[in-house]
């Protein structure tokens, strides 16, 4: 009986309204990056992971308030301007404003073909995240290897691929699953990691090709 009423509540209206409400707040957060000390960021990543990881525990209790979302989106503005600062200053404004613009279309579009289309994509969960494992690990061999202008290529499209299907996936379960209004936090966290790894995959791919 639970699963039934669980099934027939989409407050998409309520969820939504967080969503650019944190995103908002991310914004902001990134606005004031920009007076952040250099010394300050590495601590805010860890900050940031640790936030992750409590709302990871906490979603299991559905004790994710609107507090916790809105700090944690304001930390990940602050986190998220070095990477910003680096692409407007290699890339060009005009070119992470473009990047952005091909994230909302792709974001949205992803989304809504999920929502319309009522297809079950929950069965790319554990690819994704085998995937997504395969995606830190590659990151982290980079650190220490040098990788071909075509290997960072590569790698930059595999992330896009990856975060276009968490799309597909995350609105895949709200549609045919549903969900409760006391659920949104934890699911605007969720979808906020899509857009922004998305976003930031996207500029690599791009930084990538100006490379070669």
């Amino acid at each position: 009986m639970e699963s039934v009423i669980r099934t027939s509540q989409r407050p998409y209206a309520k969820f939504f309204t967080a969503l650019f409400a944190g995103m908002a707040v991310a914004t902001a957060g990134l606005y004031f990056g920009q007076n952040v000390p250099q010394r300050l960021f590495f601590p805010l990543v860890i900050v940031e992971i640790v936030m992750i990881v409590m709302m990871a525990f906490a979603r299991k209790r559905r004790a994710i308030g609107y507090s916790l979302m809105f700090a944690f989106m304001f930390v990940s503005g602050l986190t998220l301007y070095p990477a910003i600062s680096y692409y407007v200053s290699t890339l060009g404004g005009d070119v992470v404003l473009r990047a952005a613009g091909v994230t909302a279309f792709a974001f949205g579009g992803t989304a809504i073909y999920a929502m319309v289309s009522k297809r079950d994509f929950r069965f790319l969960g554990s690819f994704l995240f085998i995937s997504l494992l395969a995606l830190v690990g590659m990151g982290i061999l980079q650190i220490f290897f040098p990788v071909s202008g075509t290997a960072h290529l590569i790698y930059s499209a595999f992330g896009i691929f990856i975060f276009v299907g968490y799309t597909l996936f995350d609105f895949s379960r709200l549609t045919i699953e549903g969900f409760e209004e006391r659920d949104i936090p934890a699911l605007v966290v969720c979808i906020y990691l899509d857009i922004v790894n998305l976003f930031l995959y996207i500029l690599e791919f791009i930084g990538a090709l100006s490379r070669d």
